[in-house]
Parts: C-alpha cells; sequence; structure tokens
C-alpha cells in the first residue's frame, strides 16, 4: 500500500475493502484492471478508469489494487475532467501516472476567478478575513464558489482540513493532536467528516500511512 500527498492531489495505491458511501471535495479518478462503483441511485459503474466529480456520492467496491487519486479542483489538470457531471467511465485515463499528472496539478487554472483560487488556499482563516484579503465581499465569494466548484466554499475548507489532518498524521502525530491541527474540535469530529467525505475511518488513514515507504511531501 502507498499514500502519498503531492502539490494538488493525493495518490493511494493498494487493495480496497469498499467503505460506505462519501463523496469528495476534489476530483477522484479511480484505476485498476476492473474499478467497480455504485453511485445514489444504485447504478453500479464499471471501467478500467472511472472519474468521480467532486461531491458526486458513490461507494467503491472491493479490488484487490486500485490507483486512487483525489485532484484539486482549481488545478489545471481538471480543466480536463470538468465536462463530468456525474460518474464517468474515461479509459483513456487508465495509464495516468504521476509523472503526468504533475505539471498540471502544480499549476492553477485559468478558468479559475483568481481570488476563488487565493481564498481556497487560505482555508485556514475564517471566512470574513479570507474575502477582506481577497478583494471580494463573502457573499460574492460563497457565489462564485458554488458556480465553479459546484461546492459550497465551506464544504472545501473541511476538505482541505482532511489533507491537513492526513499530512499531520503522516508526521507521527496522534490523532487528536491532528484533529486540532487541521481544526477540528476533536478526533470525533474528525473521524464524522472523514467518514463523509473519504468512506474511511482515521484509523483506517493511519493503516495506509504506517505501510506507505517514504512520508508524503507536501509545499502546502
Amino acid at each position: 500500500m502507498r499514500f502519498v500527498i503531492r502539490d494538488g492531489y493525493a495518490c493511494y495505491e493498494g487493495p480496497v475493502s469498499g467503505g460506505s458511501r462519501h463523496r469528495h471535495g476534489a476530483f477522484q479518478i479511480a484505476i485498476g484492471a476492473d474499478v467497480a462503483m455504485v453511485d445514489d441511485d444504485g447504478v453500479c459503474h464499471r471501467g478500467a478508469a472511472l472519474v468521480v466529480p467532486p461531491m458526486t456520492w458513490h461507494r467503491l467496491l472491493p479490488a484487490d489494487e486500485l490507483l486512487i487519486y483525489f485532484i484539486d479542483p482549481q488545478c489545471a489538470f481538471t480543466d480536463q475532467l470538468r465536462g463530468y457531471g456525474a460518474i464517468a467511465v474515461v479509459d483513456a485515463l487508465a495509464g495516468l501516472r504521476e509523472v503526468d499528472l504533475d505539471p498540471g496539478a502544480m499549476r492553477a487554472s485559468d478558468s479559475f476567478d483568481p481570488r476563488l483560487a487565493e481564498a481556497m488556499e487560505l482555508w485556514q482563516l475564517p471566512m470574513p478575513e479570507v474575502a477582506a484579503r481577497v478583494g471580494i465581499s463573502p457573499q460574492r465569494l460563497r457565489a462564485v464558489a458554488r458556480e465553479t466548484l459546484g461546492m459550497p466554499l465551506a464544504r472545501w475548507r473541511v476538505w482541505a482540513r482532511l489533507r491537513r489532518a492526513a499530512e499531520a498524521l503522516a508526521a507521527g502525530q496522534a490523532l487528536a493532536d491532528a484533529a486540532v491541527t487541521a481544526g477540528f474540535a476533536d478526533q470525533a469530529h474528525l473521524s464524522r467528516w472523514m467518514r463523509e467525505m473519504m468512506g474511511i475511518t482515521p484509523a483506517e488513514v493511519l493503516q495506509v500511512l504506517h505501510a506507505t515507504p517514504s512520508a508524503p511531501r507536501s509545499s502546502r
């Protein structure tokens, strides 16, 4: 098993036991010999590569080995994924590797309002302060986020906190400390959000991190 956090995305490679129904704050690309997931209508999607847009409810079916990317919606790589409004089979992405993803993941999308992109990087600050820093009213900022991201900015901020919690766990922090570091009220609060947005628990994340050969790197 391997889990790494990079600029603009995270990557997991290993077995998948299934997990609960959930929805991410990022684009997901799941790659494997036979990737299968069930959407919120109970429809099963199968293929060599499946694309899941942000905030799309789904549940992965068990697999012996999958390669899964979670790609931040504001990066340039996702410009080619924005046309998918639901789970889609995109077998052309079956050969996608990190070396292909890195250039577009590290660069902000030109289609994004730069104020929104900056606001997304300031997820740890109170919303009024974020709006003031990027020069837009809180109301307009929320509207732009909904129009562009397809989700409330508050939901993206939770996803960013989950990423920060994973980084803290990878750095060796205890679950309770990682929760506080990432801005959650406590460990239970972190667990609830991780289950809703990732379909797994912090303990399961720890298990994967302990099996990862090298520590994740991130510039954030």
